[in-house]
């Protein structure tokens, strides 16, 4: 039995069950929160501040949504997801202007927005700052109060252990909609006790707000770039409330997880593209096991947003307590090498096991577009051009014109936003 550092007491899984007690073990405890230098975080988001992929990886984005498109199924499902969320998006943006609706009493309403969040099926919630570090440049002055009501809502189980998959997908965008749905009536108590309260939708979130969960003691960021929580790992959705009432401040936690992550690999090692990194970096003065993007979302784009990296966490399919016990008693990660853990199907590859992974064409990853929607617009102009010997028709000027006002008008549109960005940092 390993010597026990620390045990970290959470709420239980659902509103009203029992406090969850979880031993870290010694060898795995390091610090609270995010390993962080303030300094260079503070010079990043000044000089180069963060912006949303929809913007900067717009051709990416258009291109994988092509790919997908080309599934019937998941062409549907977005089809549905985005009729059904429209509403709720226009909802959340219009919540920041609404008056409350009684004089506020002064008093410290912390524990009552816990709780009524907690109602509401919310799996974990934590309050802090807002912090203008880990906002985007093009949203900067989106979000209004200064306090951050930070809310996880769980991804059912049995569909997600499906990865990748129709039925996963579909669970996943159900949960953007009842969180969204849920944060609207939280927000409505807020303002019943006497306090502003904005709703900030996933589908248009302000910044990878992951470091703000962290903050708000809710989890700590895993090797697969996720949240990962103590009862669903990386297995929720994430979203904010921003509000200026009377309230108190979470502390980060040390859930053992940055070191758990480093003896773990499983996810690394598991990932069809190799998009994960084994050792942590520093990036914008924080240390995190960084994601290759280039070589993530071709993956992602071919098989039904992939996920993989969610199914194969040990903490998602077992929960942190349980992981954290059988790590304490034998020293090894529980499930890892084996099938009910590392297992997964890839449509038209097969199945693989653990120590399998797919083999690719040797384009696969390079035919993946990058930049903002005007850069492949001219890259593809080029390459007409040049294939064309050089020749310059006006259907070619017109067809790059109309490009260009296309993503002019695709940046600003909320129902082009998806949510992947923001559970990322």
């Amino acid at each position: 039995m390993l010597k026990i550092s620390h045990e970290v007491v959470r709420p239980g899984r659902t509103y009203g069950d029992a406090e969850v007690s979880i031993p870290i073990p010694e060898e795995l405890a390091t610090v609270p929160g995010i390993p962080a230098n303030q300094r260079e975080v503070d010079w990043y988001a000044r000089e180069y501040p963060l912006e949303t992929m929809n913007i900067t990886e717009r051709a990416s984005r258009d291109w994988a949504n092509s790919l997908r498109d080309q599934h019937v199924e998941m062409r549907e499902i977005r089809k549905e997801h985005d009729k059904l969320n429209t509403n709720l998006i226009m909802a959340t943006r219009q919540s920041a202007d609404i008056e409350p609706t009684v004089e506020p009493t002064g008093e410290d309403i912390s524990q009552g927005i816990k709780d009524k969040a907690r109602e509401l099926g919310f799996l974990e919630v934590g309050i802090t700052a807002s912090d203008a570090h880990y906002e985007y440049q093009s949203k900067r002055g989106f979000n209004k109060y200064q306090h951050a009501v930070c809310l996880a809502y769980e991804q059912d189980f049995e569909p997600t252990q499906t990865i990748p998959s129709v039925d996963a997908e579909i669970v996943h965008s159900s949960t953007y909609r009842t969180q969204a749905a849920a944060a609207l009536e939280l927000a409505n108590w807020i303002r019943s006790n006497g306090y502003h309260s904005q709703v900030i939708h996933s589908s248009d979130a302000t910044g990878p707000i992951i470091a703000l969960f962290v903050k708000a003691g809710l989890g700590q960021l895993g090797a697969c770039g996720y949240l990962l929580t103590p009862h669903a790992g990386n297995r929720q959705r994430l979203l904010m409330v921003s509000t200026d009432a009377n309230v108190t401040y979470d502390k980060p936690v040390d859930y053992g997880i940055h070191a758990f992550c480093q003896v773990c690999q499983v996810c690394v090692n598991r990932c069809p593209g190799r998009a994960l990194m084994r050792d942590k970096i520093w990036w914008r003065g924080i240390e995190k096991n960084k994601l290759y993007f280039k070589r993530c979302r071709p993956v992602m784009a071919r098989y039904l947003g992939c996920g993989i990296c969610m199914k194969v966490c040990p903490v998602q399919k077992y929960g942190l307590k349980n992981t954290m016990e059988h790590y304490a008693a034998t020293g090894q990660v529980l499930g890892k090498g084996t099938h009910d853990l590392e297992g997964y199907e890839l449509e038209g590859k097969g199945y693989f096991g653990p120590g399998e992974l797919p083999v690719f064409e040797s384009d696969f990853f390079s035919s993946m577009p990058h930049g903002n929607v005007d850069e492949w617009a001219f890259d593809r102009f080029k390459a007409k051009a040049k294939s064309g010997g050089g020749k310059i028709t006006d259907d070619m000027l017109d067809e790059l014109k109309e490009e260009v006002n296309r993503s002019l008008g695709l940046t600003g549109d909320v129902l082009a936003m998806m949510a992947e960005d923001q559970d990322y940092i």
